[in-house]
């Protein structure tokens, strides 16, 4: 009889690593047949328009690969997007990326840039994408924590953690999972502490149309001191509500761009083709990203409103389509099992946010997407009055 064959231990790369919650919830409210305000998707549909033109390019036969970088038309009309919102030139040749969304576009940034004993400063809570690139790429996630209830950046704390092998600085505004966006004041203390260092900025701005109150959005973008160090990641699925499509761009000086691109090409290579093609007319009729925080600004105050009666605590948020929900002082359980919970006995699924600090740091805080339709608000809503 020959032995039974095994296999070689796995040393994982990611040993902490698990499946992730916006997984858990979305498979637990399913489970209970709850409604998923967990996972940052809107119930709606997007554009038959934009729709019909994907269709459109598929039967012209436009289904191979596109350029590695991404169709040269469309990155001349981001250019010319991006220099009408915020000021900024980049050269579509050379300083701008077609990804496959903004989390690939993360992760090629970070790789590209991050060495093994590098450090990287991140802002907790944070996306839960940035600490196992960095950590794939050998670097070291330092921590400067944001506490609610108004999640206001340190800047003194980000300055006592900048040693001399501080590699890069990830930024998130308009913040997920707080709803937070950056001020004036922000950005000149980014510049401050990062002048005449040899530090670089990863800019996650996929929420850029997302600000409400008659905030601008501060990007990068807009400040030459920043995005001569700065990698700028926006996404279209976040725009034009086709988050499945799975579809980004990076902005980036050419030194830059020439780093990433070495990584994007051996990451997917390229970008689906005719979404890009359809892209390249649908960003045209400018509306469709002009009036979105007005479009997502109704929906955050139809939640609250129907939400303000509750035994929840919040300050309305200032950008995204997430909401904070305090619930310190109903009860004392973890944030995760108190999720867990109404998930399964009241209907309505919600995501932690300890689970976007590398501690677990429980503030009783839990995060609602409201990128749904009205109905579907207002059947949460209820069940949320309920509990």
């Amino acid at each position: 009889m020959h032995p039974i064959k095994t296999f070689p231990p796995i040393s994982s790369k990611l040993p902490h690593a698990g499946t992730t919650i916006f997984t858990v919830m979305s498979e637990l409210a399913n489970q209970h047949s709850a409604i998923n305000l967990s996972q940052g998707f809107p119930d709606f549909n997007c554009s038959e328009k934009l729709i019909s033109l994907v269709n459109k390019y598929m039967l012209m036969g436009k289904n191979q690969y596109a350029p590695m970088q991404g169709l040269l038309p469309l990155r001349e009309k981001i250019a010319v997007k991006t220099n009408e919102l915020y000021g900024a030139t980049y050269n579509p040749a050379d300083e701008i990326t077609i990804t496959a969304g903004g989390t690939q576009a993360l992760y090629t940034a970070i790789t590209a840039v991050v060495h093994k004993g590098d450090e990287v400063i991140v802002l907790e809570p944070a996306y839960d994408s940035y600490i196992p690139a960095i950590q794939l790429s050998g670097g070291i996630p330092v921590y400067v924590g944001l506490k609610p209830p108004l999640y206001k950046i340190d800047w003194e704390q980000v300055q006592r953690v900048i040693t001399s092998n501080t590699k890069l600085i990830i930024l998130n505004s308009p913040h997920n999972p707080t709803g937070t966006v950056f001020s004036k004041e922000d950005i000149f203390q980014l510049i401050k502490i990062t002048e005449n260092k040899n530090i670089f900025i990863l800019s996650d701005e996929v929420y850029e149309h997302i600000i409400f109150d008659n905030h601008p959005h501060e990007s990068v973008c807009k400040y030459p001191e920043l995005r001569a160090r700065s990698f700028v990641v926006f996404s279209f699925g976040k725009t034009y509500h086709t988050t499945g499509w799975k579809i980004g761009y990076c902005l980036a000086p050419k030194e830059l761009t020439v780093e990433f691109r070495k990584v994007h090409q051996f990451i997917t290579f390229c970008t689906n083709t005719p979404i890009q093609w359809a892209l390249n007319d649908f960003i045209e009729e400018k509306n469709n990203y002009l009036c979105l925080h007005k479009f997502y600004e109704e929906k955050r105050d139809l939640f609250v409103k129907l939400i303000n009666d509750s035994k929840f605590k919040f300050i309305p948020a200032k950008g995204t389509y997430f909401q904070l929900l305090s619930f310190d002082g109903l009860t004392d359980e973890k944030d995760t099992d108190f999720a867990m919970r109404i998930t399964k006995d009241y209907g309505v699924a919600s995501v932690p946010v300890s689970v976007f600090y590398h501690d677990k740091a429980d503030y009783k805080m839990l995060r609602f997407c409201f990128a749904k339709e009205a109905v579907t608000l207002e059947k949460a809503a209820e069940r949320i009055r309920g509990i």
